[in-house]
């Protein structure tokens, strides 16, 4: 791997752990939160921020491998669009105590994960596999948030 790679790698890291960083840091679940009706099957909190790390490793690697795919732009796009989808659901949530439209945007990250996944597929496989964990997990985090809507 070039020289460039390893360049563009710490900066989709920057962007994807360290925006998740920021973003976790600044959106914290809080009393409100703590106070909500929880879904079957909800995780302890900790487990949350090792979870997220990793998938946000796997994202930025991604990221990297489309970075300079020829032709069409639309997984480069695609990634970015889920980027900010990903960092939007937390201050919609925790800050904004929004359950329903945190749903909504969560839906609509499921549906972007998917779309970078068929995008990828033909053309760039790996990135098409970095992002399968993902898809599990936001499906996860969708049961968990329209749980949340449901019981609250």
């Amino acid at each position: 791997m070039t020289r460039g790679y390893w360049i563009a790698l710490l900066i989709f890291l920057a962007i994807s752990v360290g925006g998740g960083l920021l973003i976790g840091a600044t959106n914290i679940p809080g009393p409100w939160y703590a106070g909500l009706e929880k879904p079957a099957f909800t995780p302890p909190n900790w487990l949350f921020a090792p979870a997220w790390t990793l998938l946000y490793i796997l994202i930025a690697v991604a990221g990297t491998h489309v970075l300079d795919l020829p032709g069409p732009r639309g997984p480069m796009m695609l990634w970015i669009l889920q980027m900010g989808l990903n960092f939007a659901w937390s201050p919609i949530v925790f800050t904004l105590n929004q359950l329903l439209l945190g749903l909504l945007v969560i839906l609509a990250l499921l549906a972007t994960i998917a779309a970078f996944i068929r995008a990828t597929w033909h053309r760039q496989r790996l990135a098409a596999w970095l992002f399968a964990p993902y898809a599990l997990w936001v499906t996860f985090a969708a049961y968990l948030n329209a749980g949340l809507v449901a019981l609250n």
